[in-house]
């Protein structure tokens, strides 16, 4: 059977075979270093070399000036401690058991490829944050490193109260002296920004922003100067996150390690506004990508627009490092390796199979009765968005009543909950919090943002069933246990706080929390459907 072109998986399911493609014509290097530098909470297009103008990233632009940029890097599943299971494993969420939920106690039958770089010749560690949050297991008696050891000793004074006090760049300086020479490493720097709380006012104060420097805000909000601040603090926020991996970049440089060090910058969710974090909509898994690396990657300057998505990384990593992913204790792999890609002259669309990528996600942040979880499987194409919502009854953000935990609190969480209450205008409410259809198709090149649901027009009917098929079809191959009628396992799956446990029905019994990421003001305290 002839799929059509559009319904391809990026990615195929089963044992990776190491693509030697382009080996034997180019003098490729020998296991370089790695940096991977991933932002938390940060979408796509909001760097400077995408054409947002009101976030400044230089060292961002630089890794794609002189390496290649992605225009389709997609993350499986917008939330941290799932999409970071994803990239460490290169197995979609719906394949890791209790790691395809947030806050889990990941699978001790999963390696990390960190684990096994360490075991295989590279020196590793991390700053700032790693796989969290989440129990990762223990090994030899002590938590596993996931992604190697804690390199986070060093400090600063930030610039805000809100950013993180640890000094991401004097650390990575720090793991690379303690580097055992002719060494190759691998380092993740985890920024813990632009993840909220930010200092309001502070991208306007600090950062030299104006409010009418945004061009335009996503029609999914209002536009008003609270929501426009709350973009511009965010926006500081993704610059120090690119100040540090600048210092980075010249590290390396002074060293002499800049040229065989695959630089890889992402995020690992979209930003934390509603709607986005933790949903299955375009700002909530689409996110930036630069890939560099001086002595690998062939006509430097590239803009890629294959889909490509966060099981390809590990896959990738573990070439790079001239490893048979057969002979190490990673599990079969629905990523494929972007090598092909770095030898390739090609720009553009260079590989036919990458046309589409496979989105989902199972329980997020706690909320509803029982600890339950809100299913979505997706399919992004060329042309179209297909959702598909199994769980139809239930809130998509979270329980009113318990202050839509799958938000984080924000003054534009703020606004549209109280355009609601105070106005009675529900339009924005509806798009953020409000329950959804069990299908919505969106077309991608008329309507960007996802704001008309196509799935009960009459002339889209061929277009949805032949999405829905090929959605099922190849989750099916990757065995996916929702298909099965098996899905009932990932609410059953234990949420690894335990403070935190079953807080649906703890609170609702008047148990007090302190739930730090959201607002006070977020609790619907008479909430009427």
């Amino acid at each position: 059977m002839i799929v059509p072109k559009n319904l391809i998986l990026c990615g195929c399911f089963g044992l990776l075979l190491l693509s030697s493609c382009g080996k034997e014509e180019q003098s490729e290097p020998s296991r370089p270093n790695i940096l991977f530098a991933i932002a938390d909470d940060w979408s796509y297009p909001h760097a400077g070399t995408y054409g947002t103008d009101w976030v400044n990233t230089p060292a961002f632009d630089r890794v794609a000036s002189e390496g290649l940029l992605f225009t389709r890097a997609y993350t499986p599943n917008a939330k941290c401690s799932p999409s970071r299971s994803i990239i460490l494993t290169g197995r979609n969420s719906w394949q890791l058991e209790e790691a395809a939920n947030h806050v889990p106690f990941f699978p001790e039958k999963f390696a990390s490829h960190v684990e096994v770089l360490g075991l295989n010749g590279y020196f590793t560690g991390f700053t700032g944050k790693g796989w969290a949050p989440g129990n990762p297991g223990e090994a030899d008696g002590k938590p596993r490193l996931l992604t190697g050891p804690r390199y986070s000793d060093l400090k600063l004074d930030p610039p805000t109260g809100q950013i993180s006090s640890v000094d991401y760049a004097a650390n990575f300086s720090a793991f690379l002296d303690e580097k055992p020479a002719d060494t190759p490493f691998y380092f993740w720097y985890g920024s813990t920004e632009p993840h909220r709380a930010y200092a309001y006012g502070s991208g306007v104060a600090l950062g030299g922003k104006s409010l009418e420097s945004i061009d335009k805000v996503p029609a999914f909000w209002p536009d008003n100067d609270s929501v426009r601040n709350d973009l511009l603090d965010y926006a500081f926020e993704v610059e120090y996150f690119d100040q540090h991996l600048m210092q980075m970049l010249r590290e390396l440089e002074e060293r002499g390690e800049l040229e065989n060090t695959v630089v890889v910058v992402t995020a690992d969710n979209g930003m934390p506004f509603p709607r986005v974090k933790g949903q299955a909509y375009e700002y909530s898994n689409h996110l930036p990508l630069a890939i560099m690396w001086g002595k690998g990657i062939q006509n430097p300057g590239r803009v890629i627009n294959d889909f490509v998505n966060f099981t390809d990384f590990s896959p990738t990593f573990l070439e790079l490092a001239e490893l048979d992913v057969a002979g190490t204790a990673m599990a079969p792999m629905a990523g494929k390796s972007l090598v092909p890609i770095f030898f390739s002259d090609a720009s553009g669309k260079t590989d036919p199979e990458r046309n589409a990528v496979l989105l989902g996600k199972e329980r997020h942040d706690i909320g509803r009765p029982d600890d339950q979880g809100y299913p979505i499987r997706a399919l992004v194409t060329e042309d179209y968005t297909y959702i598909h919502n199994f769980e139809t009854d239930r809130w998509p953000a979270g329980n009113p009543e318990t202050g839509y935990l799958n938000t984080d609190g924000s003054p534009t969480k703020t606004v549209i909950l109280n355009q609601r209450r105070v106005a009675g205008n529900s339009h924005f409410w509806n798009l953020n919090f409000g329950k959804r259809p069990q299908e919505e198709v969106y077309d991608r090149n008329k309507d960007p943002e996802g704001l008309t649901n196509l799935a009960l027009h009459p002339e889209y009917q061929s277009i949805k069933e032949n999405l829905r098929e090929e959605l099922f079809r190849q989750l099916k191959a990757q065995e996916d246990p929702r298909m099965f009628g098996k899905g009932h396992i990932f609410d059953e799956y234990e949420y690894a706080q335990e403070n935190q446990r079953d807080f649906y029905n703890r609170f609702m019994q008047g148990e007090p929390f302190n739930t730090g990421w959201v607002n006070d003001t977020d609790f619907e305290t008479d909430f009427r459907e």
